[in-house]
């Protein structure tokens, strides 16, 4: 068996079956994929807020919780009662300051609970915690 080859030049036909094969590949992947491409997403995107913010904020609540349970707001002394009517008068407010949180590090957890839970029964959002008793 042998094999005749021209040697006396260049060969003068081009192999175009890879080429076509590759060219039907990536005709089926683009035929796949465009309508992929093509679906839309709905995007649910934030609207802007109608109210701008304040541009001077608000001067935030101290309130501070000793190793008692006594509660001070911004350094004055209230009950508990007294607490509740001063979170309810924030409440009604349209722009409601930030209440910040200092209690000391031997006061039980129900107390600092407790004011949480009455926040929350006001709809206060806005409290913070900090560590300067």
């Amino acid at each position: 068996m042998s094999f005749s080859t021209n040697t006396s030049g260049p060969m003068s036909e081009i192999n175009v079956t890879p080429l076509v094969d590759v060219m039907l590949v990536l005709l089926i992947i683009f035929m796949i994929t465009a309508p992929v491409l093509a679906h839309k997403i709905k995007v649910d995107l934030p609207q802007p807020n109608p109210n701008p913010p304040p541009t001077t904020p608000l001067e935030p609540i101290n309130l501070k919780i000793d190793s008692s349970g006594a509660f001070y707001w911004n350094d004055t002394p209230v009950d508990e009662l007294g607490l509740k009517a001063q979170l309810a008068v924030i409440a009604q407010q349209t722009d409601q300051p930030e209440i910040q949180i200092a209690a000391d590090d031997a006061v039980a957890y129900q107390y600092v609970a407790r004011v949480l839970a009455d926040a929350k029964s006001y709809n206060l959002v806005k409290i913070g915690f900090t560590e300067n008793f």
